[in-house]
C-alpha cells in the first residue's frame, strides 16, 4: 500500500511541476496571460510548484525506506525520474502538439527505464 501510495503521489507531483515548468510556455494562447511579465510569469509557476511539494514532500517521507517506506533514497530517485519522464512525455502529447518524438527520444527513455530495472534489482 505504502508503495501504491508513493507512486501516486509522485505522479501528482510531477503533473504539478510539468505545469509550473513547461505550461506558462503556453499562456500567450490565452487571453488573460499573454501581456504578462517575466516576473509574472515567474510567480505564477512558482505557485502552481507549490502544490507540487504538497505530494512530493510525503511521498518521500512514505516511500523512505527508513520511515518504513518500501524504497531506498536512490529507489526513490529513480523512481521519481520516471515517473517525471512519462508525466512529461503525456504532457507534451496533448499540449505541444508541434513537438514531435524521434527514435533517439525513444531510445533514451528506454534507457532510463532500463536503469530503473537495474536500480531495483536485488
Amino acid at each position: 500500500m505504502k508503495a501504491l501510495s508513493t507512486i501516486v503521489l509522485l505522479l501528482l507531483s510531477n503533473t504539478f511541476m510539468t505545469f509550473a515548468w513547461y505550461g506558462h510556455l503556453k499562456f500567450k494562447e490565452l487571453k488573460w496571460f499573454e501581456n504578462l511579465g517575466l516576473i509574472s510569469i515567474v510567480l505564477i509557476s512558482w505557485g502552481i510548484a507549490l502544490f507540487e511539494y504538497f505530494f512530493q514532500v510525503p511521498a518521500n517521507r512514505i516511500g523512505f525506506r527508513e520511515n518504513g517506506g518500501p524504497f531506498s533514497l536512490v529507489e526513490l530517485k529513480v523512481l521519481q525520474e520516471v515517473i517525471t519522464l512519462v508525466v512529461f512525455v503525456i504532457f507534451t502529447t496533448f499540449f505541444f502538439k508541434s513537438e514531435s518524438f524521434r527514435v533517439n527520444h525513444l531510445i533514451g527513455f528506454g534507457l532510463l527505464i532500463l536503469a530503473v530495472y537495474f536500480i531495483f534489482k536485488k
